[in-house]
């Protein structure tokens, strides 16, 4: 079993095989031995087909995202964006508030929105997150 991310394969409790050095599909493509033989993708319903493309996986959905509109929009010197589809709806509320992003498909995701980033996590991970906000603080 392979997983992208460290948080996804201590959930598994470590019972995995692979866990890329990059925790993004690319990173988990780029480490697959090949041929790969036969691999399900499961994920966000939404979630990009990379995987399924490139090795010809089946793919289930585990899990919808859904998109919250809070009743009073929220205040703060800066949000933290942990996925492409929280990027899509913190964009949707149309606050100025600058944004610290997970990774590049949030950050793209974000940007394309119109949000601005001022820092990317160097690692795709709680740990990346922590420091990337640490770094974009005043």
């Amino acid at each position: 079993m392979a997983v992208i991310g460290k948080a996804t394969a201590e959930a598994w409790g470590g019972e995995v095989d692979l866990v890329p050095a990059v925790s993004t599909q690319e990173g988990l493509l780029a480490e697959l031995p090949r041929p790969s033989g036969r691999v399900l993708f499961a994920g966000a319903e939404d979630a990009r087909r990379l995987l399924v493309d490139e090795l010809g996986a089946d793919f289930i959905a585990l899990y919808r995202t859904r998109r919250v509109r809070p009743a009073k929009p929220p205040e703060g010197d800066l949000v933290v964006l942990a996925s492409a589809s929280a990027a899509w709806a913190y964009a949707e509320l149309g606050l100025p508030i600058p944004a610290v992003s997970i990774g590049p498909e949030t950050t793209a995701a974000a940007q394309a929105a119109g949000v601005r980033v001022v820092r990317e996590a160097r690692t795709h991970d709680l740990d990346g997150l922590v420091e990337a906000v640490l770094a974009a603080s005043p």
